[in-house]
């Protein structure tokens, strides 16, 4: 099955919730647990076994792993295998984006037949240009894969680029443009899709996409499942909406984590019937 293929079934399936595990320093803390690798892994089965199963898609932030080293990587591997086969999709956060061979050996780590990092999806930043991520876009559809390309981020810093004028439109703009020519052509949903932040309207023109859009920000960084139907009602494609802090504060219990991945999932799933 193609990405688009299993996307569009984790959403129908489980609604459309992204949920994040950041597990940063201070969330560590909160849950009484140490800042090393042994507590980071506690965190992460707490997550997995709250989380596989029970939403379209967990999103794990490669810097929290990383910060670690070799160790905080292998819990990070840990934590794509134990979402492997559940229904629940991976999307890696690694922003990953550079040229050449480079980028192959990103796309071969993270998106190739049998790589040792496997997501079922990942982010890339495209700022070297859309057209170096081809590497990444031809790894990823040859394993049924998917690839979110960074477009409109709710970062402040992030509009001085992706707002600058370029034929026409924005850079932001041609970023979407780029995914939707990508995905022209996929039934039911292009594997291609796009990172725009939920906090703030994105001047975005989103009806050509034919993918799926990752727009974190809804919980504790103060987009509403209201907020989300409004920004993103002209979408052609799937909404993914990712949240992490305003479930992550419920831990450390996996029932208490569950219930509160449930109740962001289920608000979402009424207040976004006005995209289907």
């Amino acid at each position: 099955m193609s990405f688009g293929e299993r996307l569009t079934a984790a959403v129908a399936r489980f609604g459309p919730l992204c949920a994040g595990i950041d597990p940063h320093p201070a969330l560590l803390a909160e849950w009484g647990l140490v800042d090393d690798a042994s507590g980071l892994a506690a965190f992460c089965d707490a997550a997995v076994s709250a989380l596989a199963g029970q939403v379209a898609a967990v999103k794990p932030q490669s810097a929290f792993f990383e910060r670690h080293g070799s160790r905080g990587i292998a819990v990070l591997e840990d934590v794509l295998a134990g979402l492997a086969g559940t229904g629940t999709l991976t999307v890696l956060d690694v922003k990953r984006g550079d040229i050449g061979s480079t980028m192959d050996g990103y796309a071969d780590a993270y998106l190739g037949v049998g790589a040792a990092m496997a997501a079922d999806s990942i982010t890339v930043s495209p700022y070297l240009g859309f057209g170096s991520l081809d590497p990444a876009f031809r790894a990823a559809e040859e394993a049924g894969r998917g690839v979110f390309v960074l477009a409109r981020t709710s970062n402040p810093e992030g509009g001085s680029v992706q707002l600058a004028p370029v034929d026409g439109g924005t850079v932001a703009q041609s970023m979407v443009d780029g995914a939707a020519a990508r995905n022209a052509d996929a039934a039911p949903l292009g594997g291609v899709g796009v990172v725009v932040g939920a906090t703030h309207d994105h001047g975005l023109d989103l009806g050509g996409l034919n993918g799926a859009v990752l727009a974190p920000g809804l919980g504790a960084q103060g987009a509403t499942p209201a907020d989300l139907a409004e920004r993103f009602g002209g979408l052609n494609g799937v909404l993914l909406p990712a949240a992490s802090r305003s479930i992550l504060k419920a831990g450390p219990t996996v029932p208490a984590l569950r219930a509160a991945a449930e109740s962001q999932r289920d608000a979402l799933a009424q207040a976004l019937t006005v995209l289907r």
